[in-house]
């Protein structure tokens, strides 16, 4: 299944089950719930880590609808993007720094 794919099922399944499909501050909200639950199963090394990212991927699909964005071409573009970007670590921080956009 492609990420187009999985947006509309889960649209489809939003609409068969009466949950939210206007309310896009709600949604962001429940997403970042969800998002705070796989955290949660990661820390505490918990078993459904798998489950809790699929949630927060079910309502990123959600999300993406509800807003009229085509993630699928989204997640394509910005993986190209990424892919031609040079990045460096900082000596001082270890942190990495886009250096050019290929």
């Amino acid at each position: 299944m492609d990420v187009r794919e999985a947006q509309k099922l889960v649209w489809e399944n939003k609409h068969a089950k009466g949950f939210n499909t206007t309310d896009v501050a709600l949604e962001f909200g429940l997403l970042h719930g969800e998002l705070a639950e796989a955290f949660d199963a990661w820390r505490r090394r918990q078993p459904d880590l798998g489950e809790e990212l699929a949630d927060v991927a079910l309502y990123l699909f959600g999300l993406a609808q509800m807003t009229g964005c085509d993630l699928q071409a989204e997640i394509e573009s910005k993986l190209h993007k990424n892919a031609a970007r040079q990045y460096e670590r900082d000596p001082a921080s270890g942190t990495m720094h886009r250096v050019a956009e290929g």
